[in-house]
C-alpha cells in the first residue's frame, strides 16, 4: 500500500495543479496513459493460454491475498463515432451480440476452472463498445451467467458504461436490480458543431434523464465522460458544456485528451485535420475545463479525472488506496483483474494476458477449448519495481523512496541513478521536487505527470518509441 504523507490527508486532496504553457509546450509530447507498466505495446505472443493459466491455478502462491475483480469487454456499437480509438465492432444485427454472449459464458467456464476455490468478485465493471447495445433480457442473462460463475462480495463495486442514446430511465432501473452501482456516461461534449463532426448525436436531455434517473435508483457514483481537442471545439463553446455537465452532479468527471491517432484508427481518418483546435487553444479549452471544475468544487485526481472529495476516487487517494488499471483510476486497491471478451485484458499478479482482438481468432480458440489469450508478459524485477515507481506517481503524485527500496529489495539512489539525475532537471524547471526520502510533483508538474512517469520508463529509454502514444496535454 501506498503511504500518503501528511501534506496529501486533508480533505481537499493533492493542490490544484498550475498550468504552465512554457512547459506544456518542452514536456507535452507524446506517451503512455500508463493504465499499465509495461504498456500493452510490451506484450509479446510467447506468452500464451497455458502461462496464463499457470499464473490463475498460482495465484495465492507465496500468501498473497489480492482481492478480485472482473472486467467485461462487450464490443458492439450501434452507430460510430469518429474519435473512437476502442476496440469495437459497428453492426445493427444483435444475432451477433447473441453469438458472442454464447463465448462468454464458455470463457468463464474456462477461467473459473483454471481459478481454483476463490472465486470472490469485489469490483466489476463492463465496457467497449457499448455495453448497452444488449437487450435488457441479454443484459440480464449475462449477468446470471457471471453470478453462476463467480461468487459476488455483497459491499462489491459494479460499474457499467452507457450510451445515453440506447438507454431509458427504465433501462437505467434494470441495471440498478441487476446488482449494478456505479455508471459511466459517454457525453464528450454536448454542442451540436462538435457532436455533428465526430456523428455523435445525443441531446442534454437525453443525458440529464439517464444522470437523473441513477441517482433515484441509488448509484453510488455518476462519472461523465468529456474530451477536449474535438473538432470544432471553441473555449465558449466548452464551457457551457462544463457547467452544463456540471449542473447535473455527476461525482466523477473523465476529463480526456483527444488522440488523433488516424493511422492507428481509421474511423479517425473521417474527422477533417483543419477542424481541430490549434495547440493553444486546446490548452485553452484544458485550461477553462480545470478553472471551471475547480470552481464548482471537483478536485483533480490526476491525469484524466475529477471527482467530488467525498466521492471514493478523492477518499481512495487521500487514504493512499488510490491505484490505476485498464479501466483508469480505481478505488479498489491493489487487485487481480480477470478480463472476458476479445481483446480484454487481464492482470494476475506478476503477470498481463490479453485475449485475440478479433471474433474469429476469440471464437476460434474457445471452439478448441482453450483460454483465447493472444499475448501477454510475465513481469521482471526491474518491471515490478518501476510499476510500482510509475503506479505512486500516477496515483499519488508522490514516490515514497524508502518504501519502494524496502519492499523490492533496492537502494533506490543506486538503482535509479540515471532516472534521478534526469528528474534534477526536471526539478530545476519546478515540476519535481526531490527530497532524500520522497520525490514529489509539484503543482506546476500535475498535468505532466505523464512525463515524469516516462523517465521510469526502461522500454522507452531503450527504443525511444514515445511517438508512437497520444500527445501528454
Amino acid at each position: 500500500m501506498f503511504q500518503a504523507p501528511p501534506s496529501e490527508l486533508s480533505l481537499g486532496g493533492p493542490p490544484r495543479p498550475v498550468i504552465d504553457a512554457d512547459l506544456i509546450r518542452k514536456y507535452g509530447g507524446h506517451g503512455p496513459r500508463y493504465t499499465s507498466y509495461p504498456t500493452a505495446d510490451r506484450f509479446v505472443e510467447a506468452f500464451d493460454a497455458a502461462a496464463y493459466r499457470h499464473w490463475l491455478q498460482n495465484r495465492k502462491v507465496g500468501g498473497l491475498s489480492r482481492s478480485l475483480g472482473l472486467y467485461v469487454h462487450l464490443p458492439f456499437c450501434g452507430t460510430l463515432c469518429y474519435y473512437c480509438g476502442c476496440n469495437k465492432i459497428i453492426t445493427k444485427d444483435h444475432g451477433k451480440s447473441a453469438t458472442y454472449l454464447k463465448y462468454l459464458e464458455r470463457e468463464a467456464r474456462l477461467t473459473t476452472a483454471s481459478l481454483g476455490g476463490d472465486r470472490t468478485i469485489r469490483q466489476m465493471h463492463w465496457g467497449g463498445g457499448t455495453p448497452t447495445f444488449l437487450s435488457d433480457e441479454e443484459l440480464t442473462g449475462l449477468t446470471r451467467m457471471l453470478r453462476s460463475e463467480f461468487d459476488f462480495a455483497e459491499q462489491g463495486e459494479c460499474a457499467i458504461e452507457v450510451d445515453p442514446r440506447t438507454v431509458t430511465p427504465d433501462r437505467v432501473a434494470l441495471l440498478a436490480q441487476l446488482g449494478f452501482n456505479r455508471i459511466s456516461v459517454g457525453v464528450q461534449d454536448v454542442d451540436l458543431q462538435v457532436q455533428r463532426a465526430v456523428h455523435r448525436i445525443q441531446s442534454i436531455d437525453q443525458t440529464e434523464a439517464i444522470v437523473r434517473a441513477a441517482k433515484e435508483h441509488g448509484f453510488l457514483s455518476v462519472n461523465i465522460d468529456l474530451i477536449y481537442g474535438l473538432p470544432k471545439q471553441t473555449p465558449e463553446g466548452f464551457a457551457r458544456t462544463l457547467a452544463i455537465v456540471a449542473a447535473m452532479n455527476p461525482d466523477r468527471i473523465a476529463l480526456y485528451s483527444y488522440a488523433h491517432l488516424p493511422t492507428l484508427f481509421k474511423p479517425q481518418r473521417r474527422i477533417a485535420e483543419a477542424d481541430l483546435p490549434a495547440p493553444q487553444t486546446k490548452l485553452q479549452l484544458l485550461t477553462t475545463a480545470i478553472e471551471h471544475l475547480e470552481s464548482e468544487g471537483y478536485v483533480y485526481i490526476g491525469m484524466d479525472h475529477f471527482a467530488r472529495p467525498g466521492d471514493d476516487l478523492a477518499v481512495a487517494q487521500r487514504r493512499g488506496l488510490l491505484t490505476r488499471n485498464f479501466q483508469g483510476y480505481s478505488s479498489g486497491g491493489n487487485a487481480d483483474i480477470l478480463g472476458l471478451g476479445v481483446s480484454a485484458i487481464s492482470s494476475v499478479g506478476p503477470i498481463y494476458a490479453q485475449n485475440a482482438k478479433t471474433l474469429e481468432e476469440y471464437y476460434g480458440r474457445l471452439d478448441h477449448e482453450t483460454l483465447p489469450v493472444q499475448r501477454g508478459l510475465e513481469l521482471t524485477s526491474d518491471d515490478l519495481v518501476r510499476r510500482a515507481v510509475i503506479q505512486a506517481l500516477a496515483c499519488h503524485f508522490e514516490v515514497p523512496k524508502e518504501a519502494i527500496s524496502s519492499a523490492h529489495l533496492i537502494d533506490f539512489d543506486r538503482y535509479f541513478a540515471v532516472e534521478l539525475d534526469e528528474l534534477r532537471g526536471m526539478e530545476k524547471e519546478s515540476l519535481v521536487e526531490l527530497e532524500e526520502e520522497w520525490i514529489t510533483v509539484t503543482p506546476r508538474g500535475r498535468l505532466l505527470v505523464r512525463a515524469v512517469c516516462m523517465v521510469f520508463d526502461r522500454y522507452l529509454r531503450a527504443q525511444r518509441r514515445s511517438a508512437l502514444y497520444s500527445r501528454l496535454i
